[in-house]
């Protein structure tokens, strides 16, 4: 066998392995600004344009999942995860999904809520993520987490804290990141007044036609082991062409986790550095600076079944 192979399968193992055993929620979470709307490459003009939405994730196809339904708590971090830049109690930070979308932030008692909007795809409610400090990250890079209240409560439990939702942070140990396990958690990268775009972007063919194929979608990994859902879509105003988009990449190894889907199978994919996985696999992406414009393209080819 061949030994790249080998090493993407076992890699691909390891992956689907974690996720089996995480409770990670479903579907994708994204960043927007108020109205729901896609932002070019996830850079935004200031750090009161930056809103929190979930659900299918844009491209997805109309039977993609949504978020659990459930209620949900987010934070904003640099990309290390080490440094909390929310300034409010976690119980200001909490969302209820019903349906697979965002319905509403809670209210109650002592509870000072975030500012939001409704998604103009969905009806969605979205929800600004201020207030949170700058990020001491050269690249100029956020990471925002959403992660289930029940695993919250017990990431904060594993820090020695047991009232995690009245307190800001409930402190950062490996794997743990403020009450956030990794493995149970979603992440979304974003920019604020910076210019360099960093992005690994997943491409889509027809092995018989050659041709681009939209819906299709990736597991992204980033380089604390939190996962996300992209899928394949254009939208040329945007500068996104048949691709399933990452954007603002940290410093780092990712890993874009490719599966079989409905309709279709992998039949290879083509990594960065020329090397081809035969089927499914894991393609490792290494990013080694956010300080230049950067586009790591991943082409991928489908056997579309009738």
């Amino acid at each position: 066998m061949n030994r790249k192979y080998l090493f993407a399968t076992v890699l691909l193992s390891l992956c689907l392995a974690s996720a089996a055993l995480a409770s990670a929620p479903t579907g994708a979470i994204f960043t927007t600004v108020e109205d729901g709307s896609e932002v070019n490459f996830n850079h935004y003009a200031a750090k009161t344009d930056v809103y929190l939405d979930g659900g299918p994730g844009p491209g997805a196809p109309q039977t993609a999942a949504g978020l659990d339904d459930g209620r949900y708590v987010f934070q904003v971090t640099d990309p290390s995860g080490k440094v909390l830049l929310s300034t409010d109690a976690a119980k200001n930070r909490r969302f209820d999904v019903k349906n697979g979308i965002i319905i509403a932030v809670v209210t109650g008692a002592g509870i000072t809520q975030h500012k939001t909007g409704v998604d103009i795809d969905h009806g969605a409610i979205t929800v600004q993520l201020m207030p949170y400090l700058d990020t001491p990250n050269n690249g100029g890079v956020y990471k925002a987490w959403v992660t289930k209240e029940a695993d919250f409560l017990a990431g904060c439990q594993l820090l020695g804290k047991s009232n995690g939702l009245d307190i800001v942070d409930a402190g950062y140990k490996g794997g743990n990141c403020h009450g956030f396990v990794t493995s149970d958690s979603k992440t979304d990268n974003f920019k604020v007044k910076a210019k360099a775009i960093v992005e690994i972007d997943s491409r889509f063919k027809d092995s018989t036609t050659g041709l681009p194929i939209d819906g299709p979608g990736i597991t992204w990994y980033d380089t604390l082991g939190c996962s996300n859902q992209k899928h394949a879509y254009y939208a040329p105003e945007l500068k996104i062409n048949h691709e399933a988009h990452v954007e603002a990449t940290e410093v780092g190894t990712h890993l874009i986790v490719v599966d079989n889907g409905p309709g279709y199978t992998i039949n290879k994919i083509r990594c960065p550095d020329g090397t081809i996985i035969w089927g499914p696999g894991v393609v490792k992406v290494p990013i080694k600076s956010d300080a230049k414009d950067l586009t790591v393209i991943i082409d991928i080819v489908l056997d579309v079944t009738p």
